[in-house]
């Protein structure tokens, strides 16, 4: 009776049911978290930081937040060997659209970032997203993190003012997985500053600027290594997918492939590889500092709007790209091509 009844004991202390935000620091003892129908209070993020190695955390109900104009993040979790999981059901519902203005991080109210990974050898799944205020998944100095199946949904910034939305922004980070998620959302639907080993794929991106690799340059890390994109869709965006380093920076972006990319009525460039970014708009002739060498494109498909261009290459000191299979029609702005490595072609 005593030996069950320790084991009771132990079970109870191995899990945790959390329904508001004064049960969490307890909760972190734990090595399952199940965060269930919780109200975060204005200014207060969802602290997961720091978990036990070999954590389960669950997102279960509805998740909300007051509202407060601030920085955030609305959530953090880091730690090693973490999962994080989606219940069926689940929604983190932001309700950005009390912060939106139409200008994003540019200015306005002050808005809190989503959610900021700090993980290692960890995963993340089934998270459904509605309504981030600015800037979705920041994941910053991550090894091994594996992401799948987020449905992140922002289609009403659209109409509401929703602004650098952005979907993923890496930085410093590698063996980074990405697949089987949705994103709408009015920015980048991927955004890789600095990073190696990227892996995204199967990814539906709706409604913003594309996949981008960049901008690339002026940061402490400036190399973007071994990236794949592959069997994507980008769908009513500025852009289909797109390359962009900072003039007058140093770096490198070395070894990425698009592959089996569908684009479907892109407004502004099906693809664009740009190397004169500067003060967050191009500007004048590129630059060589941030060399794109071992660029892969094959089989990207689709239509670019009548007004945008189908393909826009504007580089300095490219080398080694091998393009197959390009067919993204539509587009009839003409635009002047510099840098183009020799032999390749659409």
């Amino acid at each position: 009776m005593i030996s069950l009844g320790l084991l009771v004991i132990v079970a109870a202390a191995s899990a945790a049911d959390v329904n508001n935000i004064e049960q969490l620091q307890a909760a972190k003892n734990s090595q399952l978290i199940t965060l269930r129908n919780i109200n975060v209070p204005a200014g207060v993020t969802l602290n997961l930081d720091k978990l036990k190695p070999g954590t389960v955390v669950e997102f279960a109900g509805e998740i909300t937040f007051g509202y407060k104009e601030w920085e955030g993040p609305l959530i953090i979790v880091g730690g090693k060997n973490i999962k994080v999981v989606g219940k069926p059901g689940n929604l983190i519902n932001c309700q950005g659209e009390r912060w939106w203005d139409q200008k994003g991080g540019n200015g306005g109210k002050k808005k809190p970032k989503f959610f900021a990974a700090r993980l290692t050898d960890s995963s993340i799944d089934g998270l459904n997203i509605k309504n981030i205020p600015a800037h979705g998944f920041s994941i910053n100095s991550c090894k091994n993190l594996a992401i799948s199946r987020i449905n992140l949904n922002v289609a009403e910034g659209h109409t509401k003012g929703g602004h650098n939305t952005d979907g993923f922004d890496v930085g410093n980070s590698e063996k980074i997985s990405i697949i089987n998620s949705f994103i709408h959302n009015q920015d980048d639907c991927l955004a890789i500053n600095s990073g190696t080993d990227i892996k995204f794929e199967g990814n539906t991106c709706i409604g913003g600027h594309g996949i981008s690799i960049g901008s690339v340059g002026g940061r402490k890390n400036n190399i973007v290594q071994n990236v794949r994109v592959v069997r994507s869709k980008v769908i009513d965006s500025d852009n289909g997918i797109r390359i962009k380093t900072v003039k007058g920076a140093t770096g490198a972006v070395k070894d990425i492939t698009f592959d089996d990319i569908e684009l479907k009525n892109i407004a502004k460039r099906g693809i664009v590889i740009q190397g004169n970014y500067l003060n967050k708009r191009p500007e004048g002739d590129p630059t060589g500092g941030v060399p794109i060498t071992g660029l892969t494109i094959n089989n990207v498909r689709g239509n670019v709007l009548k007004g945008g261009a189908n393909v826009y290459v504007w580089v300095a000191n490219a080398s080694n790209w091998k393009w197959n299979g390009i067919k993204v029609a539509g587009g009839q702005k003409v635009m002047e091509q510099k840098g183009l490595p020799q032999g390749c072609k659409w």
